[in-house]
Order: C-alpha cells, then structure tokens, then sequence
C-alpha cells in the first residue's frame, strides 16, 4: 500500500457560491464552523486552509475547537484583501491609506496563522491588477506591490508568507499573474520568508505548463506550497482534479517527486452544483491513484525517452501506469 502525502483543501471547497447569473445562490450559506465539520466527513482529508475572517459570529477558539472535533488542522490562512473594499487593488490601491488599512489587516491575519499553528499567511491580492491600457503606471504599480509585499514580510519574520499568482480575474489582469513574475518579484524583495503558492489551475489557463512553472519555483526554492484542481483552459473553472487534464495533473506531481518535493496535496476546487463532500472525496481518490502511478512509474526508462524527445514512447510509459492504478489497490 501506498505511504500516501497529506490531503487538504481550501475550506471554501464546502461553502455556497454565487455568480453573476445566480446571485441568490446555489445552496444557502455556510458558516466558517459548518464549512469544517463538511470536511471533517472527507476519507482522507486531514488539513484545510482557513479563509479570513470567519463568518460573522465565529470566534477564534471555535474554530480551534471545531478543527480538533473533526480531527483537521490549519495549514495556512487566506485573508480576503480581494472585496469590495480592494476593488481598485490592495497592496496597489491608489489610496496610502487604504493601503496601510490593508496591512494593518494582513497582520491581524498573520497573528491567525500563529494561533492557529498554521504553516503559513497566503496572500492572494485578486484586485491588483488593471483592466485597461493606460488605467495605470506600471513602474509604480510594481514598486507598490513588491515594496508591500516586503512590508508585511519584514513585520512578520516568523511566519512564512506565500502569494498565488493568477492571470486574471477579478482584474482583466493580476499584477502577480506568471511563475517567472513572482519569482522576480520576490527576489527583488530580498527577503526569505516569502515564497508560492503554486494552483495548478491558475497555471493552466495562463497559458504555463504547471510541471514547467514548478520546476522553475523549485530551482529559485520557492515553491512553498501548491493547490490542484482542473480547467477547461480558457478560465479558472476550479472542477474536480483530474477530470479534464489528467497527464498534466500526473506530470505536474512527477516533477515535484523526481526534486524531492514534499508537502500536502491540496485541492482548491468550486463544486457549485455538486455535493462538495463527494467532490472531495472523488478528487482524493484520484490523487491516491495518481499517487500509487508515481510509485509504479519506470522513471529511468522514461528518462531515456525524454533524453530522446521521443514523445509517443514517453506517453505509452506514462499512459500504462496511470490509467491502470485507477483500477485500485
């Protein structure tokens, strides 16, 4: 049997969602606590990422409480910079003081990771970004958001911090939007307490390979942690892992093995219209055989064919064991 990674995933996983079509929602609302106890009832699932703050009412200790009940823990904490009140960007806000109120929030949120024992704060500024030519100064927008970013790092040197870059939306498009753009970015910050958070969905309908961009953050040690789900490419659709990409999903986890990358596998997925326990548990089932794939894989013979760029014999190797461990054990 499989000596399978952790699991986790994004608490908002099991919350109600709405868009701009169905803006009453698609199921009625779910408390912070309820959110926990959906995932407290996933095979498998033993760490969740937090979203802050909690709705409205839920304290801190019931949170703790409600994670140790349903025998989770926290691996980090996102807080939501990416509101009404962000709609003109966060850390690129054109307001300085809109821009201290930001971190002023961020260390509240830093000193949730700390209760919580988290691994880290994970800041994902969705409204940083521009929407049309001319709408901004780029030069300035990258002093703001790097010499933000250092800001909150320098004020929190005891946790780690790490950003999820994105293309686009909520802007038409995010400042931090590529592997290569945050690696730069980070590097000029000149701190080590920053690193990312790789989603592999954001990766794929940037137009990146997700193995590709996880090589690059490994080789700079800064892929610090990653999110799976699927797309269908031209959005961030967030389906289940593995249901439209699978060899991708399955390069995306070979290369974070052959580098000896180990950290949990987390599932930052939106089942508007599915039972979001079942999509759970579908996903993990998935990464479980994935898992059991990497472990019957002939990584020297596929080596052998990569060294030739020999795509269809590097395919049958990859095609043989993936798809026949989703047999089972």
């Amino acid at each position: 049997m499989s000596n399978y990674p952790k699991f986790g995933a994004g608490l908002w996983h099991f919350a109600s969602y709405v868009d701009r079509y169905a803006t009453d929602g698609y199921a009625p609302p779910v408390t912070t606590l309820e959110q926990i106890a959906r995932a407290g009832r996933v095979d498998d699932l033993s760490v969740v990422d937090v979203p802050y703050p909690f709705t409205e009412g839920v304290t801190i200790d019931q949170v703790k409480a409600a994670l140790v009940e349903h025998g989770l823990e926290a691996i980090g904490v996102t807080p939501e910079i990416y509101l009404r009140k962000f709609s003109k960007g966060a850390f690129t806000h054109p307001d300085p003081a809109v821009r201290a109120e930001l971190l002023e929030f961020l260390n509240e949120a830093a000193d949730v990771v700390r209760a919580l024992g988290a691994q880290y704060l994970k800041v994902w500024p969705g409204q940083d970004g521009w929407d049309y030519p001319f709408q901004v100064d780029h030069r300035q927008q990258w002093r703001l958001a790097v010499d933000g970013m250092r800001e909150l790092a320098q004020a929190n040197s005891d946790i780690k911090i790490v950003i999820e870059y994105k293309p686009r939306e909520p802007r038409g498009k995010m400042f931090w939007d590529s592997a290569a753009k945050t690696a730069l970015g980070i590097k000029e910050m000149g701190v080590d307490n920053v690193g990312v958070l790789l989603d592999f969905g954001h990766a794929l309908y940037g137009g990146e390979s997700p193995s590709a961009s996880a090589q690059l953050l490994i080789d700079q040690g800064l892929l610090w942690g990653m999110d799976v789900n699927d797309n269908l490419r031209g959005w961030d659709d967030d389906l289940v892992v593995g249901t439209v990409h699978p060899v991708e999903v399955f390069e995306f986890f070979y290369t974070l093995k052959v580098n000896g990358w180990e950290g949990v596998w987390q599932l930052d997925q939106f089942p508007f219209r599915e039972d979001t326990v079942e999509a759970a548990n579908l996903s993990i089932r998935f990464l479980k055989a994935l898992h059991r794939a990497l472990d019957e894989l002939d990584v020297e013979a596929l080596r052998a064919a990569q060294l030739r760029q020999d795509a269809m014999g590097a395919q049958r190797i990859v095609q043989d064991v993936l798809f026949s461990c989703m047999r089972g054990e």
